[in-house]
């Protein structure tokens, strides 16, 4: 009997989906307050995921539900930076 392996779900902060873990990318704040995207889902820190999907990103910036979760003011770079990794990911598909 073959054993079927867990997929990880994450919860989206923005849309508050449970999707799997490869369908989001997750954001991450240091111990020293910097924010960054985190493609591998790997980085150390307190991290948030946002589905890959432009329409969540802005729905997150428009809440500033980044914000509240890492509890640190999120630079637009930072959304910039999810938006234009989403954009890469459709193109490769």
């Amino acid at each position: 009997m073959a054993m079927q392996k867990k997929i990880p779900l994450r919860k989206c902060v923005a849309t508050g989906e449970m999707l799997p873990k490869k369908d989001m990318i997750r954001v991450v704040r240091s111990k020293e307050g910097d924010v960054f995207v985190d493609l591998t889902g790997k980085k150390s820190g307190r991290g948030a995921y946002v589905s890959k999907s432009e329409d969540a990103i802005e729905l997150a910036r428009k809440k500033k539900v980044l914000d509240k979760q890492l509890e640190v003011k999120v630079p637009g770079e930072i959304y910039e930076e999810l938006v234009h990794a989403v954009r890469r990911e459709q193109l490769k598909s």
